[in-house]
């Protein structure tokens, strides 16, 4: 606790409105920094895909933006006790099964333009057919997601919704914790956005490999994370306990405190997705756009 804060156990107690809302603007920074699945795998794809500093910046933004407004929606409406449904017996898991099915159906976009992808398996390299593919990144879709992946429930949005909503004691002013939220978890993603989209515009690369490698490599992960995020749902959907297993690592930090199923999905699944699907995507890029001699 610092200075009235108390970023991992507030109470509503004595709570007052301003320490409330920055509270939340600095919980929304530590959950935008901290692995989560509703939000790094997300900015990741989208940063890769635009394969620049400023895409980057751009992914990040536009992801949080209605991220911010679903929060601040929720807040509202947690005000007046009508949000139970978030805390439901299977709630996160449906969840999971809708933002999955739009991770995957942006890869399948991104890979071969509306018919269903082969992630896997190698093809016959065509040199036309391949330059036309991967396309562009639907501008849209981080909006999407945003506002879809905001509807997630986990420790920072509890406390958002239970404690630091009712502490503002005003219908007025009860959207404002969920939107201060938004707006942390925003400025760290615009900034992790800038290092995913960074990283991949500094690889060694040709113009047209890199873009080539950013887009390949952005629509398999959103496909084969997509489809993960759609098994684990309905995993949970099944039967709860097949999901439910987690254990304490000590860590007084919400996202680290527990391993649960957010953590596997960001750590065991999706890291080594995103690996084999640069691995591929970049030795696909080399057979396509082989470098260029240096002029003598």
């Amino acid at each position: 606790m610092i200075g009235g804060l108390n970023l991992w156990n507030p109470e509503v107690a004595g709570l007052t409105g301003t320490v409330a809302l920055v509270t939340a603007f600095f919980l929304g920074i530590v959950h935008g920094i901290t692995p989560d699945e509703h939000t790094w795998p997300i900015t990741f794809n989208y940063a890769i895909g635009s394969y620049s500093v400023r895409g980057g910046v751009r992914a990040g933004l536009l992801f949080s933006l209605t991220f911010t407004l679903q929060r601040a929606i929720a807040s509202e409406l947690s005000y007046f006790a009508l949000t139970p449904f978030l805390r439901a017996a299977g709630w996160n898991d449906f969840i999971y099964i809708v933002v999955g099915a739009v991770m995957a159906g942006s890869g399948a976009f991104i890979l071969r333009k509306g018919r269903i992808p082969h992630l896997f398996h190698s093809h016959e390299l065509d040199r036309d057919a391949v330059t036309r593919e991967p396309g562009a990144m639907p501008a849209y879709m981080p909006l999407v997601h945003g506002f879809l992946a905001g509807w997630g429930t986990g420790a920072f949005a509890i406390i958002v919704y239970t404690v630091l909503a009712p502490a503002m004691h005003s219908p007025y002013l009860a959207f404002l914790p969920g939107l201060l939220f938004g707006l942390g978890t925003t400025l760290m993603q615009m900034v992790l956005g800038s290092l995913f989209g960074g990283w991949m515009a500094r690889r060694k690369l040709d113009d047209r490999a890199r873009v080539y490698v950013a887009r390949k490599m952005a629509g398999r992960t959103l496909a084969g994370g997509g489809l993960s995020f759609v098994l684990v749902g309905a995993l949970g959907l099944i039967d709860p306990r097949l999901v439910s297993g987690s254990f304490a690592t000590g860590v007084h930090v919400h996202n680290l405190a527990h391993v649960g199923v957010g953590l596997f999905l960001v750590v065991i699944l999706l890291v080594p997705i995103a690996g084999y699907a640069f691995w591929k995507s970049v030795r696909e890029a080399r057979r396509l756009f082989p470098a260029r001699p240096s002029p003598s």
